[in-house]
């Protein structure tokens, strides 16, 4: 289905293109507008700093972050030598060559930011991680990339630590080297290797088509996939939404709440405003008061952050100066039109609701200002194209519920994973959610149609967390679900059979809860737990997941 032949690749380690998903089975790509025609040979890193500085914009602030309780700002120029000296670290003192995979793990903090765009720089295949991702799923994420070197925060070393311990369960001999960031005496680890290269670093000569990002998202199973995008893929996303929806401009001032490992905050609080020349402020972590307060006192003019954080904000935002806010941006989760119309009752100002996914890198149905219309998302990004089909991929017609269906200039292609042909089918990419489209092309949210529960922003398995109840003594057998839930759309709940020897009691509630977050990252965690004798199950011993939510709905 590809409409375009591919470009030779400039990687001179090619595992990543081995594992790419037979051509018959990729989404149809269209590159039909003037704005997504790029050069044979592009670095996305030189696209987003180097022509800055070229053009003699090098003084232009670019990163905002803190240093303690102590504010600072790397400028176009500045981030620029911090991006050119890790390049040489990467490529010089730890010996990685293009097309290598490097695993990127930290918070959202400038020197992340660098990393990443080093890594580009470089020629290499990033794989940023969320920072609460525990060892078990580190190994997982190692193994499907074989992924040799990683990046990491000091304070997070500890889990990535355990993947190279060969004494521990989730050793991962595939994991050579990792260097440590964010030392404070800034004479060791990765900032002391940085001192010993000044030179600027020539970006390497990458193809258009060349990968540079796999993002893993986390499947029904609790299986990681991981998503291939290109070097086409990372400028379309930032030549796209930011441009036909927000107007971005120099003059922009981002925040937001979402890690940098998340496509969500990628695209958001990095890519699209170093696009544009524009600014980001980046701290490792938020509160809805210290968003706010971040708002006001750099008169940020977009914010990036799920709908419950906007929720939680409005009731706080008489406090705050938000003159300067022209696009508080929704997306990871459906925004309750009750959360919309709050803010917009507390604030004056609408939320620009958005639809993207890890798959298609970032958002693809979206309106703002004059556009919205109330309980819509909005109308396709120009770029892209969008139906709503029947079982049969038959288009249906307005207002009649089906799968939504969309293609453009990015799409899934899937590392190495035979769910490839969930996601894709005909050419078009299936994200799994249920839609509606009225007759003039504005799309409504109605459910996901698989087992994924989606709280706070968060994509959560329910077999992942079901897995790691399981490994608690007490826990016979147990059925994990989403319920609804008025603050974070949804929250995990556990119905849990307990062995006789265990008495299902508050406290038990309790020790499984933080049994589970030592396993799994702790926002994956049961916030609902109920015991039960047992589970309902088939005649062949499948778990009857729906019986559960029928309990849940009775409740």
């Amino acid at each position: 289905m590809p409409s375009h032949a591919l470009l030779p690749s400039s990687h001179e380690d090619t595992y990543v293109y081995e594992q790419l998903p037979p051509r018959d089975q990729w989404p149809e790509f269209i590159f039909d507008r003037p704005e997504l025609q790029y050069p044979d040979l592009v670095n996305v890193a030189s696209e987003l700093i180097d022509i800055h500085v070229a053009q003699g914009h090098g003084d232009r602030p670019a990163l905002h972050g803190y240093d303690g309780d102590a504010p600072f700002t790397w400028t176009y120029a500045e981030l620029q030598d911090r991006v050119d000296r890790i390049a040489h670290v990467l490529t010089q003192d730890m010996g990685l060559v293009s097309g290598n995979r490097l695993l990127l793990r930290g918070t959202n903090t400038p020197m992340m930011a660098a990393c990443f765009l080093a890594g580009l720089k470089a020629g290499l295949v990033m794989v940023p991680t969320m920072p609460l991702l525990r060892a078990t799923e580190l190994k997982q994420v190692i193994q499907k990339a074989k992924i040799t070197a990683a990046l990491c925060m000091h304070h997070l070393a500890d889990e990535l630590g355990y993947c190279q311990d060969k004494r521990h369960s989730q050793y991962a001999p595939e994991l050579k080297q990792v260097l440590h960031f964010g030392l404070k005496d800034g004479s060791t680890g990765l900032e002391g290797l940085m001192l010993g290269h000044a030179r600027p670093f020539s970006a390497h000569p990458t193809s258009r088509d060349d990968a540079c990002l796999i993002a893993f998202t986390s499947g029904t199973t609790g299986s990681p996939k991981g998503t291939v995008h290109f070097q086409r893929d990372v400028l379309a996303m930032c030549d796209l939404f930011p441009r036909h929806i927000l107007n971005m401009t120099p003059s922009d001032v981002v925040c937001g709440t979402p890690p940098i490992a998340f496509t969500f905050g990628l695209g958001g609080l990095l890519a699209f405003p170093l696009r544009y020349g524009a600014s980001t402020v980046l701290l490792e972590k938020h509160t809805p008061e210290s968003l706010l307060q971040t708002i006001a006192t750099y008169r940020v003019t977009q914010c990036y952050t799920a709908p419950t954080f906007y929720r939680q904000m409005a009731h706080l935002a008489h406090q705050f100066d938000l003159g300067s806010l022209r696009h508080p941006v929704s997306a990871g989760e459906a925004l309750p039109d009750a959360t919309r119309q709050l803010w917009k009752e507390k604030t004056g100002i609408d939320i620009t609701d958005g639809i993207g996914g890890t798959e298609m890198i970032h958002i693809y149905i979206s309106s703002a200002g004059a556009e919205v219309r109330a309980g819509s998302i909005g109308r396709v990004v120009p770029g892209y194209t969008a139906q709503i089909v029947d079982d049969d991929m038959q288009a249906v017609a307005p207002g009649v519920p089906g799968r939504l269906a969309v293609r453009g200039p990015t799409g899934c292609r899937y590392l190495n994973d035979a769910r490839q042909t969930n996601y894709v089918r005909d050419g078009w990419n299936l994200p799994g959610d249920t839609f509606s489209m009225d007759a003039d092309g504005y799309f409504y949210y109605v459910a996901r149609n698989d087992d994924m529960i989606i709280s706070a922003g968060y994509n959560i398995a329910g077999p992942e967390v079901e897995s790691a109840l399981m490994q608690h003594p007490a826990v016979a057998e147990c059925g994990v679900i989403g319920v609804s839930d008025p603050e974070r759309g949804q929250v995990v709940m556990a119905y849990v059979s307990l062995k006789p020897e265990f008495v299902g009691d508050d406290e038990m509630v309790e020790i499984l809860q933080n049994f589970v977050k030592q396993q799994i990252a702790p926002f994956k965690y049961p916030r609902r737990i109920q015991f039960m004798p047992t589970l309902p199950r088939t005649e062949t011993g499948k778990l009857q997941r729906f019986r559960l939510r029928q309990l849940a709905a009775d409740h």
